[in-house]
C-alpha cells in the first residue's frame, strides 16, 4: 500500500479485562504510521482497560464487532489480559470476525492471552504462534506449534509474547501492513 492515510485497522477487544498497554501502544503506532485505528467489542459504549489486574482508562467503542465487515480493515489486531479474549472466546460474532479475518490473508496480530481467541476460532492447525506461557497447552491443543520467541509470523499471523514484546510487534503488524 502506497498511500497509508485513511486505512482502518480493526481493534477487538471485550468490552472489559483488556490489558491497557497491548491496546493502547499498538493504537499509537498505528496513528503514528498515518494508519486509522478502530476500536470494536461486543457491545457499544465504552471498554474498560486494566494495568494487570488494576482498572485504568475507558476508551470509547467504535463499532460493535457483529456489524463489523473484514473488507473495511486492512489487518486486525487483538490485545490481551487474562480477562479480555476469554470473553471475547464467548462471544460468537467475535469468533466470526476473527475467523473470517484469518481466512481473509490479512494480517491478524495478537499478543500476551490474545491467541486465546484464535484457539477458539479453530484458525491454529499447522501454525507457528507464541503466546503468552500458560497458553502452550491451548495451542499445541488446537493444532498449533507454540514458541517462546518475541515476535513470530506464519502467513498472516503475528503473534508477541507480553506487553515487553510490543515495540517488536507493532514494527512486525506496521511492517505487514505496508506490504
Amino acid at each position: 500500500m502506497s498511500d497509508q492515510t485513511g486505512t482502518k485497522i480493526a481493534f477487538l477487544t471485550a468490552n472489559e479485562g483488556i490489558e491497557r498497554v497491548e491496546l493502547t501502544e499498538p493504537w499509537k503506532s498505528v496513528q503514528d504510521a498515518g494508519l486509522q485505528p478502530e476500536l470494536l467489542a461486543p457491545k457499544e459504549g465504552e471498554v474498560q482497560t486494566f494495568d494487570h489486574l488494576d482498572k485504568a482508562e475507558t476508551r470509547p467503542v467504535d463499532h460493535t464487532v457483529k456489524g463489523a465487515k473484514v473488507d473495511d480493515y486492512a489487518a486486525l489486531v487483538l490485545p490481551g489480559g487474562v480477562a479480555n479474549p476469554d470473553a471475547l472466546r464467548l462471544d460468537d460474532d467475535a469468533v466470526r470476525f476473527i475467523k473470517d479475518f484469518v481466512a481473509s490473508g490479512k494480517p491478524v496480530a495478537a499478543i500476551c492471552h490474545a491467541p486465546w481467541t484464535l484457539v477458539e476460532a479453530g484458525v491454529l492447525e499447522g501454525k507457528r504462534l507464541t503466546s503468552w506461557p500458560s497458553l502452550q497447552t491451548d495451542i499445541r491443543n488446537s493444532g498449533g506449534e507454540w514458541v517462546d520467541e518475541e515476535v513470530v509470523v506464519d502467513g498472516n499471523l503475528i503473534t508477541s509474547r507480553n506487553p515487553d514484546d510490543i515495540p517488536a510487534f507493532t514494527k512486525t503488524l506496521l511492517g505487514a501492513v505496508r506490504g
